[in-house]
């Protein structure tokens, strides 16, 4: 079989026009977080949020990994897809260690960070991902992680959120790594899905795992935003 083309365009460039239809609801979120006077308050529990998806992404890719290798023999997307999972894990790991030293320079201790409960929309966004994989296709993994690693963070965002909160320096670093990392990062995994044989179906799920990362952040950004003024 050969990558899937539909009126010239790869899988990759498709993906990134599927994301692009509901992109605009997670931008606005992050824009009013950004702007919103209670910005110092927010950012913490941004900073939260994030630990809680991110602290998922290598039991995610491990999962991945255990269910496409079980068909890898019989099915050449799967193989290609543990094949970049195993490639990747050690690029991710310990980048929720890095959240949880930037919360600590925001006087919220570790202990405390774990202890809390993560929202049911977080739940819901990483959880959905292990069903896709488990019970359809782990292909279906490459959608999340082209939302997560193919719209990383601009200096010039991070340097608008260190004036705006007053935090230090310190606090940014995990954004200041994944703006420097996430681009080649997305760059290897959309060319990753434009040399896959896909099936239109295995396209189709990885567009709708992209999708379904793309509300479901912007859902959780909503409720930081609803947050404020509310006792922590």
């Amino acid at each position: 079989m050969t990558p899937i083309r539909e009126s010239g365009v790869q899988a990759g460039e498709r993906l990134r026009l599927k994301i692009g239809l509901v992109l605009p609801a997670l931008v606005d979120a992050g824009d009013r977080l950004i702007a919103h006077p209670q910005v110092r308050d927010l950012y913490p529990e941004y900073l939260f949020a994030s630990h809680c998806v991110i602290r998922a992404s290598v039991p995610l890719m491990e999962a991945g990994v255990a269910e496409a290798t079980t068909r890898a023999d019989s099915d050449p997307v799967a193989a290609a897809v543990a094949a970049y999972l195993e490639h990747h894990i050690p690029e991710e790991l310990d980048h929720d260690a890095w959240l949880l030293d930037d919360l600590a320079v925001l006087g919220k201790p570790r202990d405390e960070v774990l202890a809390r409960l993560p929202s049911a929309t977080v739940a819901s966004l990483v959880g959905a991902q292990y069903y896709w994989m488990l019970h359809y296709h782990p292909v279906a993994l490459l959608g999340y992680i082209g939302v997560l690693e193919g719209y990383p963070p601009s200096p010039q965002m991070i340097d608008e959120l260190e004036a705006r909160t007053g935090y230090p320096r310190e606090a940014f670093r995990t954004m200041e790594a994944h703006a420097e990392l996430d681009p080649s990062h997305g760059d290897e995994l959309f060319e990753l899905i434009d040399s896959l044989a896909l099936t239109r179906e295995q396209a189709g799920v990885i567009g709708l795992s992209a999708m379904h990362t793309v509300d479901m952040y912007a859902r959780a950004l909503e409720e930081i935003l609803d947050s404020a003024g509310r006792p922590r």
